[in-house]
């Protein structure tokens, strides 16, 4: 999942182990876009790419507008910003993770698709 987002040059990927925090899922992915066109283009590429390795049930919103996408994989959750829309919610702040650094942070993309694909 993150080298999916990693491949389409998104910024600041975050990934926010979820587990005995919420019931949304157990792990939540944060990146940045610089543009609405290039967070549009990650989700599509992502929900592609995770309905070609199996998952079923995949939600997406946002796209339209390009400032914020959203997408739910079952246990994880992906959301994809432009710069100054992912400063404006904080997310990283709401759920107690540190904000990104200056490199980028990777979450193994084999216990992300599995995650992802047990919910199926």
């Amino acid at each position: 999942m993150t080298k999916s987002l990693d491949d389409d040059k998104a910024e600041d990927i975050v990934a926010i182990d979820l587990a005995n925090k919420s019931s949304i899922g157990d792990h939540m992915v944060i990146a940045t876009g610089r543009s609405a066109r290039q967070v549009a283009a990650m989700a599509d590429h992502l929900v592609s790419k995770l309905k070609d390795k199996g998952v079923k049930h995949v939600s997406v919103e946002g796209l339209r507008q390009g400032d914020w996408a959203l997408i739910d994989a079952g246990d994880v959750i992906v959301h994809l910003f432009r710069p100054e829309v992912r400063d404006f919610y904080g997310l990283e702040k709401m759920w107690g993770a540190q904000p990104p650094p200056t490199q980028t942070v990777t979450l193994g993309e084999d216990m992300v698709t599995e995650r992802a694909f047990a919910h199926a």
